[in-house]
């Protein structure tokens, strides 16, 4: 009887070697399989050098210029990462928001300040929110955003005089985090209507809730 046989094809064991120093932080094929020259295997990187990309309103971007600080929030932990712009880039794109509208954005590259032992949770194609600084005060007056309105060319509020609303012009100075700044207008200690309704005039009596 005749026996056909087949050898097996022996295992070849390929070397390859990565470019620079780092981790494996993404695998692009899970097992084997032919690829073609020049397709990526995997994705190395250092995660003690993370760069942050943010994508800001093209209206906001043209405030940012490299070198201006900014914190990295809502991270995952605690304190905001100090971080500095790298780079404004030079061209937009268009993104669709939540509200579906379509919006100029632009992206934004930083560098992280901090050390790399205050986020070692972070990795790559993790999310964060950026706040940027562009200009600071200490021991300032300043009063909630949603208390101001428009009122001429300027700006006022509704100041709580005792049982009576009094309408008070006011000159402002910076605003963040749902805060303005008051330069004139008003003084320490003084209270103010927040959310005041479109019908609240000046003199119109007022209860404090």
């Amino acid at each position: 009887m005749a026996h056909d046989s087949t050898d097996a094809a022996a295992a070849v064991e390929l070397e390859i070697r990565s470019p620079v120093d780092g981790v494996v932080l993404r695998r692009h094929f899970e097992s084997g399989r032919p690829v073609q020259v020049g397709q990526p295997l995997l994705d190395v990187g250092d995660p003690e050098a993370l760069e942050v990309e943010v994508d800001v309103l093209s209206s906001d971007a043209v405030r940012l210029s490299p070198g201006l600080p900014a914190e990295l929030v809502r991270w995952g932990g605690e304190p905001a990462l100090a971080a500095r712009v790298r780079q404004v880039e030079p061209g937009g794109f268009t993104k669709v928001s939540a509200l579906g509208v379509e919006e100029q954005r632009v992206w934004v590259v930083l560098d992280i300040d901090a050390p790399p032992e205050a986020f070692r949770g972070l990795g790559d194609a993790y999310r964060v929110n950026a706040r940027f600084i562009l200009g600071e005060a200490h021991d300032v007056l300043h009063v909630p955003s949603s208390a101001l309105f428009r009122h001429g060319d300027g700006q006022a509020v509704l100041r709580v005089d005792g049982a009576r609303a009094r309408l008070q012009p006011v000159r402002t100075g910076l605003r963040g985090g749902g805060e303005v700044e008051i330069l004139d207008g008003l003084a320490r200690g003084d209270r103010v209507v927040v959310h005041p309704d479109r019908e609240l005039s000046d003199g119109d009596r007022i209860r404090s809730r």
